[in-house]
């Protein structure tokens, strides 16, 4: 591997555990707010129950998250926002 490449990749994850740790602020953040997170539900042809299913999430917090009383974090924002980028092919890979 290059060297640069190398250093540019342990650079990243030092401030990636910075971010995690809180003692550094990300450089952006994404924010999918509930209309958005029904679209994406409603684009893939899914209720509710079986969108829950898909992404292994409580109907009750997809609720949560399309009424915009929670938003989704971690690895469901990225899900979601995987889904959103190439519905047909992420919703096929999880089934």
């Amino acid at each position: 591997m290059d060297k640069a490449l190398f250093e540019r990749l342990t650079q990243s994850m030092i401030q990636m555990n910075e971010i995690s740790e809180g003692t550094r602020q990300p450089s952006r953040t994404f924010h999918i707010d509930a209309m958005k997170i029904k679209e994406i539900r409603q684009s893939s042809g899914l209720s509710q129950t079986r969108f829950a299913d898909l992404i292994s999430v409580s109907v009750d917090t997809l609720r949560n998250w399309e009424q915009g009383r929670r938003s989704p974090t971690g690895p469901a924002k990225a899900l979601l926002r995987a889904i959103a980028n190439d519905p047909k092919h992420v919703i096929q890979a999880l089934r």
